[in-house]
């Protein structure tokens, strides 16, 4: 009875603070901490810190490089002259010196010139930004292709096939950095499903084109050929050499190939000549803050999506689509036969390890949530804050409920600021105001959503004699949080327990 009184007294002052209003509404106030951002205090090495800049990562994943590369490679007739300062002798020179440290055959053509002098006329600055984009992914490439000893110049058709662009798709369905079509992906063990898409991961992808453009070589043994039927199949260039008398020279053939890998070589040349020669021709390449290799991943345990881990790592669900592209749904599956993997930057993925047990032990608790209407959410006792009162004891269920406001864009704001200002994604504030680009206006208004936590009073059977019966499931972490200003160290105190391990059934001291 004594044990009672003293557990009681407790609730009542901690739930004494806004008792007034709560009557006026029947209901309970939250804590001012939520149950994330208490969890979140506890993190080892725990850091709030961005880990990709919003414009990089805005650069990262841009579709306009991409949508202008398949615009040039269909479109542009390599054989229409080009007016550029840059004279053929001194091309000729240069082209030359490229093929004497190369295995690609690199002879002059006037189709190569045009090409060469139309993407330093038209895309500077594009090549600009696509030679930091590529200090991303280049580094990467290098390793896969020298593992099959490939020439390291094939990185550049990554930047011919999608502009690096991860999530890239063409207008016949070949997708991800290496623009695998479907049955060619599932050949080289690309998985597709509801959940996923490995055609849009950058390392898997990398190996499949790898091994790839390594079986094309054992059947046409000249790169630029290699090229041409990465493109259009190797059947059609077997086609074009048939038609071509049996020539096994690119340029020969090339009359006799679909339009669009007649402009795939040149394209491809052009690029590898302007990497090589941007010095000469005043291109100054942007600098990339972060590379591949400055990630990392780590298999995971249980279904996540992109929203939760952004909430518990602090990083933005856009860098989580950037990093992760090979999930379809902004869900990482788990499935207990097939490992499913979560790519972070190396500063988020050590928070993550050093902090494992505590995010899973938050993914639990997310479980005991059931979607009930649209905006409505009931939690399930076991997990629900306590208080209690003399005569009975009572679970405190959170209950959601869908809150609009309006933000009136103001001049300078981007949709980075505004989403960290709401703590509401970019994604989200592009929905909700159906936003297709990045540019918003002054003055104009925005819809911003919220799900305001509120508290109801329902009855729950727990112990009065101040013990708490530990459930299947339960940990020291998920108890603590039922009771308010009760920590982990003090039912180990209360409860004589050196480590971490309970067991159900076990009945622990609540009151010291």
């Amino acid at each position: 009875m004594k044990k009672t009184i003293i557990i009681t007294s407790l609730f009542l002052s901690l739930f004494s603070f806004g008792q007034e209003n709560a009557e006026k509404e029947n209901l309970l106030p939250l804590p001012k901490m939520s149950y994330l951002d208490s969890l979140k205090t506890t993190f080892v090495n725990h850091s709030t810190s961005n880990c990709i800049d919003e414009r990089w990562l805005s650069e990262l994943a841009s579709t306009e490089l991409s949508d202008n590369m398949f615009s040039d490679i269909s479109n542009f007739n390599a054989d229409t002259e080009v007016s550029y300062d840059l004279s053929t002798e001194l091309l000729k020179k240069r082209l030359a010196k490229m093929d004497a440290k190369s295995p690609f055959n690199i002879e002059y053509n006037p189709a190569l010139e045009n090409t060469i002098k139309a993407f330093l006329k038209n895309r500077p600055k594009a090549f600009e930004r696509l030679m930091a984009v590529s200090e991303y992914y280049f580094p990467m490439f290098e390793e896969h292709l020298a593992k099959y000893n490939i020439p390291l110049e094939l990185k550049y058709l990554a930047i011919v096939e999608s502009a690096l662009n991860p999530r890239a798709k063409s207008r016949v369905g070949a997708s991800g950095l290496w623009q695998f079509m479907y049955p060619t992906g599932k050949q080289y063990n690309l998985e597709v499903t509801s959940y996923v898409d490995e055609r849009y991961d950058p390392l898997k992808a990398t190996e499949a084109a790898c091994q790839y453009l390594s079986s094309l070589y054992g059947i046409f043994g000249d790169w630029s050929m290699v090229l041409a039927a990465y493109n259009c199949g190797p059947g059609n260039v077997s086609k074009a050499i048939r038609r071509s008398g049996g020539s096994q020279n690119y340029w020969n053939i090339r009359k006799n190939l679909p339009k669009e890998t007649a402009n795939y070589v040149p394209a491809f040349l052009a690029t590898f000549y302007i990497y090589e020669f941007k010095k000469e021709h005043g291109i100054m390449p942007k600098k990339a803050p972060l590379t591949y290799f400055e990630t990392d991943t780590i298999m995971v345990k249980k279904q996540m999506s992109f929203k939760h881990i952004s909430e518990l790592l602090d990083i933005s669900e856009e860098q989580l689509e950037f990093l992760n592209p090979i999930y379809k749904l902004k869900v990482i599956p788990f499935e207990a036969d097939e490992p499913h993997y979560l790519r972070l930057p190396k500063n988020k993925m050590g928070l993550f390890v050093s902090n494992e047990e505590k995010i899973y032990a938050y993914l639990n608790y997310l479980e005991t949530y059931k979607e009930k209407t649209k905006s409505e959410f009931i939690a399930s006792t076991s997990k629900d804050s306590i208080a209690s009162t003399a005569d009975s004891t009572y679970v405190s269920k959170p209950k959601f409920e869908r809150k609009t406001q309006f933000h009136t864009i103001k001049s300078g704001e981007s949709l980075g600021k505004i989403a960290d200002k709401y703590n509401v994604s970019i994604t989200e504030l592009k929905k909700w105001n159906n936003i297709k680009g990045n540019n918003i206006q002054a003055g104009k208004k925005l819809k911003i959503y919220s799900d305001k936590k509120v508290i109801v009073k329902t009855e729950s059977k727990s112990n009065n004699d101040g013990t708490y019966t530990v459930k299947s499931g339960d940990s020291l972490f998920s108890i603590s949080k039922q009771f308010p200003g009760v920590s982990i160290e003090d039912i180990k105190k209360w409860n004589d327990i050196s480590g971490d391990n309970i067991q159900p059934g076990m009945k622990l001291k609540i009151n010291g």
